[in-house]
């Protein structure tokens, strides 16, 4: 029997569908068919809010009514659903790496400055989900050669548009907030505006490459 994903009402006007005991060698091909699955969603017009994470979708309905029917919907739906039919937007984020870590990222990995500058834009990268504040995008992607452990103490502000590594992630920080992740750059990019109609400009399923505005490393330590 093919595996599927777990389903369950939250509440009586909620559902989750949860992939994330699913075996597939590629985990991003289960992450497109919740992207896929989330745009045929929002086509029913029958929900509140859809919100995709990592490996799980949770649905919010306009009326209990209509629970029971997603429910035994749902389990065709993701049988039946292409991973190919969702097409995420592409973003080009202009960035200068200026970080006040990249001297850091390079010499954990013996790297040049530079080679982590070309490193970290030549790659297209997944935006996953978004989370830990408005607009911030969890990014798939990162080449194994800049995985850095997140810092021992988190600083108490990371200025907004900072661009970063944290472990096996990279980021941009839409906001000034605290955070543990090495800064190696900052974007001019503005990631959330409460007052738009749609507040985060990228969304989970989009697509987004990293722009040198200045390809010029810091010196090592």
């Amino acid at each position: 029997m093919k595996p599927t994903p777990h389903i369950y009402a939250l509440t009586n006007s909620s559902l989750l569908l949860d992939a994330s005991h699913l075996d597939a060698k590629d985990k991003l091909s289960i992450q497109k068919k919740i992207w896929a699955l989330t745009n045929h969603c929002k086509s029913a017009n029958e929900f509140t809010d859809l919100v995709p994470a990592m490996n799980s979708l949770t649905l919010y309905l306009k009326s209990d009514k209509h629970l029971n029917k997603w429910l035994q919907v749902l389990p065709s739906l993701w049988d039946d659903i292409k991973s190919s039919t969702f097409k995420g937007q592409h973003h080009l984020i202009e960035t200068t790496y200026n970080g006040e870590d990249i001297n850091y990222v390079a010499n954990y990995h013996n790297l040049s400055a530079d080679e982590v500058i070309n490193i970290h834009s030549k790659a297209k990268y997944h935006v996953l989900f978004l989370g830990f504040q408005p607009g911030f995008v969890y990014l798939h992607g990162l080449d194994e050669q800049l995985h850095t452990p997140r810092r021992d103490e988190p600083r108490v502000r990371v200025p907004k548009g900072s661009v970063a590594i944290g472990a096996s992630q990279t980021g941009i920080y839409p906001a000034d907030t605290p955070g543990g992740w090495h800064i190696i750059g900052n974007t001019d990019t503005s990631l959330f505006d409460s007052t738009s109609a749609q507040p985060c400009l990228i969304q989970p399923g989009d697509t987004l490459e990293f722009v040198p505005l200045v390809n010029k490393g810091a010196t090592h330590d």
